[in-house]
């Protein structure tokens, strides 16, 4: 079960919103995984990712997505039948910014994103060549030829 948050002024994104549900079950599908889980999507500006990033992360900078994944840290927990496992928040400002630079669709980079942050809520990572391949691979799957 996806929710999402906008914390934005912005609406732009909302037609997004189904597309998003279905690339998250497009996901679990791809995985071999059942949808038993819960997470929360949080679209916001770049200060308060700056920020989040800053406070989590000790990283002082604006970036696209950030993941807070409960599986990792063994705090998740089941709700009604489903498990917890945490929180992705994007950038919206990046989104747009990042889908000019990479001459694609805002949809396409908007759900690029949500995908890489479940990704790593789902325990993939990027940090060693290995595992970035298998996770970049897993990315480009999913998303397929979407424009």
């Amino acid at each position: 079960m996806l929710n999402i948050v906008n914390k934005t002024k912005y609406k732009d994104f909302e037609r997004f919103y189904p597309l998003l549900d279905e690339y998250y079950k497009k996901t679990l599908k791809t995985l071999k995984l059942k949808d038993k889980y819960v997470l929360s999507l949080i679209i916001t500006g770049p200060r308060t990712i700056k920020n989040i990033n800053r406070d989590y992360r000790n990283i002082d900078k604006v970036t696209d997505v950030i993941s807070f994944a409960l599986l990792d840290s063994g705090d998740n927990e089941e709700y009604d039948g489903y498990i917890e496992l945490g929180d992705i928040f994007i950038n919206r400002n990046r989104v747009l910014s990042q889908a000019r630079e990479y001459g694609h669709s805002t949809k396409r980079e908007f759900v690029f994103l949500f995908i890489h942050g479940l990704l790593h809520l789902l325990g993939y990572d990027h940090m060693n060549p290995k595992d970035e391949k298998i996770m970049f691979t897993l990315q480009k799957k999913i998303i397929g030829d979407l424009k």
